[in-house]
């Protein structure tokens, strides 16, 4: 995304792309040290403490104050644009962000700097694109001020005669490893210093078919040479050669992963009997209960049975005093009819001035028709009675 390589923001990263972010806020603030942003940024702005390591870091780890870090981030901005020789009227609080972004941004691209992110990526005052801006500057502003890295200077060390024997006998040591045939057996772990000294003792004595006559050589002049190579000479361990101690480690572990499964299938072992017990029990405490419920069980079924017969019978006779009742009803009509018929009669036989002249026999009408009201009045009768006395 910009001159340190970095990718755009739907590539993907590096599992530890994501702290990247930290060391470079790390490196940011040793650069504000070294330009004096204490009294420089915070002592004229009254910003009582300091910038911690990771305070534009955009983290779930760091706590963050969105509104305090990017007014800092303005006014830092602001600061070392001026230290780059690019001065800018000093922002405040009141001004718009986004005016404020875009002339610093304008400002660090005049200054050679490539950016290709908006400015609303600074919004929030944290953030990787943040610390980038403010790394940029402080580049800008120590290259102005004339100040460099050099190049660290590491002490020398001094070698003793105890190192230098050191040294040698590694190098013999393997050396005599390399040569040495592998045997199976447990000896070889060893080593047999009174043969590797007789065995060096001859290779010196035994002369050489290809050797010539030395050369002379000054003593001075070998010692010189012997001190400046001295520091190139170190042997590194073989770590090829550390398979025995591996083989050890091995065993161990297997006699460790053994006596831990040993105590672990014990363990599980009780567990299952417990388990096995207690699932017994349970399974036997269920039979007794199902034998002790098995009578009233039953006697619930029979009884559940008998209501429903209850019930069927129930809404049989509910059914019959629905038809009597209309039965009741009818008959009821009828008599009122009746009534009615009968009051009529009695009051046109008392207009015509023979209201002592009524029917010989109760069941003869006056126009010598049978009188059904008798009948039809006792049969409503004997109906009330059936209907208040069915069950």
């Amino acid at each position: 995304m910009t001159e340190d390589g970095r990718r755009a923001d739907g590539e993907d990263r590096g599992p530890g792309a994501d702290y990247c972010v930290f060391a470079a806020m790390e490196g940011l603030l040793e650069k504000l040290k070294l330009l004096d942003y204490e009294e420089e940024v915070l002592a004229k702005h009254n910003i009582v403490k300091n910038l911690s390591r990771h305070y534009f870091v955009s983290s779930s780890h760091v706590t963050s104050n969105p509104g305090e870090q990017f007014y800092v981030f303005t006014i830092t901005a602001a600061w070392l644009l001026g230290l780059a020789g690019r001065p800018v009227p000093e922002p405040l609080e009141s001004d718009e962000p986004g005016a404020s972004l875009a002339a610093i941004l304008a400002e660090l691209r005049a200054l050679g700097v490539k950016v290709d992110f908006p400015p609303s990526k600074l919004k929030s005052g944290s953030g990787e694109q943040v610390c980038f801006v403010l790394d940029r500057l402080a580049d800008q502003a120590l290259r102005r001020t004339g100040f460099s890295f050099r190049r660290p200077k590491y002490p020398t060390e001094t070698t003793e005669e105890e190192s230098i024997l050191e040294d040698d006998a590694e190098l013999a040591l393997s050396r005599v490893e390399e040569e040495e045939p592998t045997e199976p057996d447990d000896d070889e772990d060893v080593l047999d210093l009174d043969a590797l000294r007789l065995q060096t003792t001859e290779c010196e004595s035994r002369p050489r078919a290809d050797e010539g006559p030395e050369p002379p050589v000054d003593a001075a002049e070998w010692n010189l040479e012997v001190e400046r190579v001295l520091t190139q000479l170190k042997a590194a361990p073989r770590t090829d050669k550390q398979w025995r101690s591996h083989l050890d480690q091995m065993h161990q572990h297997n006699d460790a992963i053994r006596s831990l499964t040993e105590d672990s299938k014990s363990y599980l072992s009780r567990l299952q009997q417990d388990l096995s017990q207690a699932l017994e029990k349970v399974s036997s405490r269920e039979r007794y209960i199902g034998q002790q419920l098995e009578p009233l069980i039953q006697e619930y079924r029979s009884v559940r049975a008998r209501l429903h017969q209850e019930q069927e019978r129930y809404q049989q006779a509910n059914a019959r005093v629905m038809e009597k009742r209309q039965e009741l009803r009818e008959i009821s009509d009828e008599v009122k009819k009746m009534e009615q018929e009968i009051k009529d009669r009695d009051t046109s036989m008392s207009d015509g001035g023979s209201g002592a002249l009524y029917p010989a026999e109760a069941g003869a009408g006056p126009d010598g028709r049978e009188d059904r009201g008798g009948p039809a009045l006792a049969a409503a009768l004997q109906t009330e009675g059936e209907v208040q006395h069915d069950p």
